[in-house]
C-alpha cells in the first residue's frame, strides 16, 4: 500500500528512542520528512544521522511551554510545511497512588498530558493557517496512550491517572478539529520490547521469568517489537487512514481483554 507520504513533513516528539523513534523510521522509510524532538542531544543525532536530509533533530523538553511553537516554526522553517504530529513522550516513573508525591503528579501532568497537548494546539493551527494546503487535504494528529487507558498497569500510577484523560482529549478534539480536516487518534501500545519495558520489567524479578510471565497473557504469545507499533502509527498518520477520526487503537498483540 502506497501511504502517500512523499513531499509531507511530520513533528515526532520523544523520538530519541523506542516508540517516538520507531515511528520516526516508519515516516521516513514511506517517504515523508520528519522533525524529531527529544530531550537528549546524543541521542537525538544518532536517530537523525539515521535517517539523512528527510530528518531534522530539535532538542526540546514539551514540558516547557515555548518548546510547541518553537518545534512548529522549525519544521515550516525547513520543510515549507507541517502535515501532523506523532504526540509522544516518556514514561513517568513507576509509583503507586500512596507514594505518588503531590510534585510528580504535577511533573506528569506537564509532560504526559499538557505537553502533548500544548504541542497538538500549535500544529493544528498551523495546518489550518498554512494557505497552500489544497481544500480537503487533511492532516493528522496521533497520540502514544498507553493499555493503562482501559486496563491500569500495576505500579504505573501517573500513567493510570493521566492517560485515560488524554485519550478522551483525543475525542474531543477530533470534535472539534475534524470541520477543519485534521483527523486526530491515539494509540494504546501494549508490552512492546523498548528499553522502558525492559527496565520496568527488571523492578519485578528475573527479566526472563518476568517476561515469560507476561507473554503467556498475550494472545500472540510474545512482545511487542518497535517497528510493529510505528508502522501502525505511519499509516493513521498518513492519508491512507483519511476515514479514521477519534479512534483509540490498541496495539497490544491481544492483551487487552475489553472492547
Amino acid at each position: 500500500m502506497d501511504l502517500d507520504l512523499q513531499d509531507r513533513a511530520y513533528l515526532v516528539t520523544g523520538a530519541s528512542r523506542g516508540l517516538g523513534s520507531s515511528v520516526a523510521r516508519a515516516l521516513a522509510a514511506e517517504g515523508a520528512s520528519v522533525v524529531i524532538a527529544a530531550r537528549d542531544q546524543a541521542a537525538l543525532d544518532e536517530v537523525a544521522a539515521e535517517l539523512g536530509p528527510q530528518a531534522m533533530a530539535v532538542v526540546a523538553d514539551i514540558s516547557d511551554p515555548a518548546s510547541a511553537e518553537r518545534l512548529v516554526a522549525a519544521a515550516v522553517a525547513r520543510f515549507g510545511r507541517i502535515d501532523g504530529a506523532m504526540l509522544n513522550t516518556g514514561g513517568p516513573p513507576a509509583s503507586t497512588p500512596l507514594t505518588t508525591t503531590d510534585e510528580a503528579w504535577r511533573e506528569g501532568f506537564e509532560t504526559v498530558f499538557l505537553g502533548p497537548l500544548r504541542v497538538a494546539r500549535s500544529v493544528a493551527a498551523a495546518m489550518s493557517a498554512d494557505p497552500a494546503r489544497p481544500a480537503g487535504e487533511s492532516g493528522a494528529l496521533l497520540f502514544t496512550l498507553s493499555t493503562s487507558v482501559r486496563s491500569p498497569f500495576t505500579g504505573l500510577a501517573i500513567s493510570n491517572g493521566l492517560r485515560p484523560g488524554l485519550a478522551m482529549m483525543v475525542k474531543d478534539l477530533a470534535d472539534e478539529l475534524g470541520p477543519r480536516g485534521v483527523r486526530v487518534n491515539g494509540l494504546m501500545p501494549g508490552r512492546i520490547a523498548t528499553d522502558r519495558l525492559f527496565a520496568l520489567d527488571a523492578r519485578q524479578g528475573a527479566p526472563d521469568v518476568v517476561r515469560r510471565r507476561h507473554e503467556s497473557n498475550i494472545p500472540l504469545g510474545r512482545y511487542g517489537e518497535p517497528e510493529e507499533f510505528g508502522r501502525v502509527a505511519a499509516f493513521l498518520l498518513s492519508p491512507a487512514a483519511s476515514y479514521i477520526d477519534g479512534a483509540v487503537i490498541p496495539v497490544d498483540g491481544g492483551l487487552l481483554r475489553c472492547l
